[in-house]
């Protein structure tokens, strides 16, 4: 999907681990380049690194990103794109945070150590052929919460009805057994839930574990997205988007 086909607003969704040690004037920093611009979304700061959403006419939204790049550690942060007829946020914010994503487990640091991962197009050809390259049953877990669920998933994915992410650590302790001797494929919507979750799981002895590079939304840009049933939850005005990346609404 590009701005070809009229949709003239672009959506970035961009989060790294990395450590910030002065919470504020970073906060500081990306507001004032944020308002100068003119984008509008949300951005989280914390000490574990950022997490954007954001908005506005391509020229504005990549002159943010290079804003963002220049932060030191994050000069490799990545975002995921795709377009809008109007821009899907109210207003522009920076937030601080404890965690990019709350999950209450301080040994979960992502920005020391990344869990292993799988990349879109290997998972897809795992799902194909119903296992992986070592034979083993592939178990696609969905970290989200339950109303996200509902709007899409991996076919045949496991998922435990949680309403928050806080709630994941002991969902996996209860289900532990049924997910020995097989790989896990802990999966979300752009990779920041299923990446604390893998680690997580490794933490806990579930040593088969791998993360799906970049999340759904990195599925849907790189595959068919053969095996997604439905649409895929996204936090703004969207309320979801297709696997061609173009908004429900």
């Amino acid at each position: 999907m590009n701005n070809e086909n009229k949709l003239a607003i672009l959506n970035l969704a961009a989060y790294r681990f990395s450590p910030i040690i002065d919470l504020e004037l970073t906060r500081g920093l990306i507001y004032d380049a944020g308002k100068k611009l003119g984008v509008r979304g949300t951005i989280l700061v914390t000490p574990e690194g950022l997490n954007a959403f954001f908005a506005a006419e391509e020229q504005a939204c990549r002159e943010m990103l290079e804003n963002l790049r220049k932060l030191p550690g994050f000069q490799d942060l990545y975002a995921k794109e795709s377009w809008s007829k109007t821009v899907p946020f109210e207003r522009f914010k920076v937030k601080l945070k404890k965690e990019i994503i709350r999950m209450d487990h301080p040994t979960i640091r992502p920005a020391a150590h990344r869990a292993p991962s799988v990349d879109a197009k290997t998972l897809q050809r795992w799902l194909d052929c119903g296992h992986d390259d070592e034979g083993r049953s592939v178990v696609m877990l969905d970290t989200r919460n339950d109303f996200e669920v509902k709007v899409g998933k991996f076919k045949n994915a496991t998922q435990w009805n949680i309403q928050k992410f806080t709630q994941f650590p002991e969902a996996v302790i209860s289900h532990r057994e049924s997910l020995l001797n097989k790989t896990v494929v802990s999966y979300c919507t752009g990779g920041i839930r299923c990446e604390k979750a893998a680690l997580y799981m490794h933490e806990v002895g579930l040593n088969n574990v791998l993360q799906l590079d970049g999340g759904i939304l990195k599925y849907f840009e790189e595959t068919d997205s053969r095996h997604w049933e439905g649409e895929c939850f996204v936090f703004d005005e969207r309320e979801a988007l297709g696997p061609d990346l173009s908004p429900i609404k």
